[in-house]
């Protein structure tokens, strides 16, 4: 069966029933219209006869799908509605922002995180100037104490926040400002719920995940981001047929074209940009947890590679790590690859240049 996707209701029922469904890229098949005639004409029907025929035609260049593992695909769904919500999150405390540079730019300076506990209690208890008109320094600083402000500052210094703040400019009533501030405050805190909700249910699914025994191990890797790991290259590491089809698929490589005296490598656009993502994130944590890779990426930026493509560097040296971990079937080992360090270093150095 070959279709122009490779997601979806239809595709997950084809390969339930046992169909060996091939995924067309839509670009590839608009390219190869022109075998079938110049008119551009365009049918459903007439586009069913065209996928049929080149499947016939070049099947055998064309990877088939696999089913992926069901716990690796609700690892996948978890990690990917945490990763919205965050945006999402970040998107309302961003508007939370602007709300309060209008309305009242004195609760935004009061506590640096808008998003933290003690910054929404504050907002709820105080949403206008009205209501903070009275506070003191003592008495700022006894309400923190029964929230436990777990910050360094004290009551005086938090007073003179809010006092320093410009006026608000706005010409609404107070009661109307109460509502506006508190309304955001319940999104913000409805976020944060859910993305707390989300960590849970995402900790409990990667310690039930053959997967996590061998890459738990790695520096610096948390629940979540090993969650997005495995969601991410999962399904990759399971179809690839070699390392380099792995890191090129994962995205962290860059794409050379060479024709002629033409010669240009550029930055891979056609993959999968959450695993990008995930690899790299776990990539620059690692960093700071591990000499081998610190030494990869500093000496990356020594040859004047930028952050992000530094970072990519080494997340290439991590794919080479965790291909052979799920090839061998071995967790990773701080000590044995500490022991192999300096040749992997020397490998991922020349294949960076």
């Amino acid at each position: 069966m070959a279709i122009e996707t490779t997601r979806g209701l239809v595709v997950d029922r084809l390969l339930a029933a046992g169909h060996p469904v091939v995924p067309v890229h839509p670009n590839a098949f608009h390219a190869m219209r022109p075998r079938w005639g110049a008119s551009k004409a365009k049918t459903d029907a007439g586009d069913s006869h065209k996928l049929a025929d080149y499947l016939r035609t070049d099947g055998h260049q064309l990877r088939r799908l696999t089913p992926t593992d069901p716990r690796t695909l609700e690892l996948q769904a978890l990690t990917r509605q945490r990763t919205d919500h965050v945006e999402a999150k970040i998107a309302s405390v961003n508007q939370f922002d602007a709300q309060l540079d209008q309305l009242w730019p004195g609760g935004k300076a009061v506590f640096a995180d808008r998003d933290s506990d003690i910054a929404l209690h504050f907002l709820d208890s105080y949403p206008t100037p009205q209501a903070a008109a009275k506070l003191t320094p003592a008495r700022l600083e006894a309400w923190c104490k029964r929230r436990g402000y777990s910050g360094k500052r004290t009551g005086k210094q938090l007073i003179e926040r809010l006092r320093a703040a410009p006026a608000a400019a706005t010409r609404l009533s107070e009661a109307t400002v109460a509502t506006l501030i508190r309304v955001q405050v319940q999104l913000v805190r409805a976020m944060r719920a859910a993305i707390r909700e989300l960590d849970r249910e995402i900790t409990t699914a990667v310690e039930a995940h053959p997967y996590a025994p061998l890459l738990a191990s790695m520096p610096r890797i948390g629940k979540v981001n090993l969650g997005q790991i495995i969601g991410e290259i999962g399904p990759i590491l399971e179809r690839a047929e070699s390392c380099e089809q792995f890191i090129a698929e994962t995205g962290v490589v860059p794409v050379t074209r060479a024709s002629g005296k033409s010669h240009a490598v550029t930055f891979r656009f056609a993959t999968n940009r959450r695993a990008r993502v995930a690899i790299t994130t776990f990539a620059d944590n690692s960093r700071h947890g591990s000499q081998w890779a610190a030494k990869i990426y500093t000496d990356a930026r020594a040859r004047k590679k930028r952050h992000p493509h530094a970072t990519r560097i080494l997340a290439r040296a991590w794919l080479r790590v965790i291909w052979a971990c799920w090839r061998d079937g071995a967790c990773y080992d701080p000590g044995i690859h500490q022991t192999n360090g300096k040749i992997n270093t020397a490998d991922d150095t020349l294949l960076a240049a």
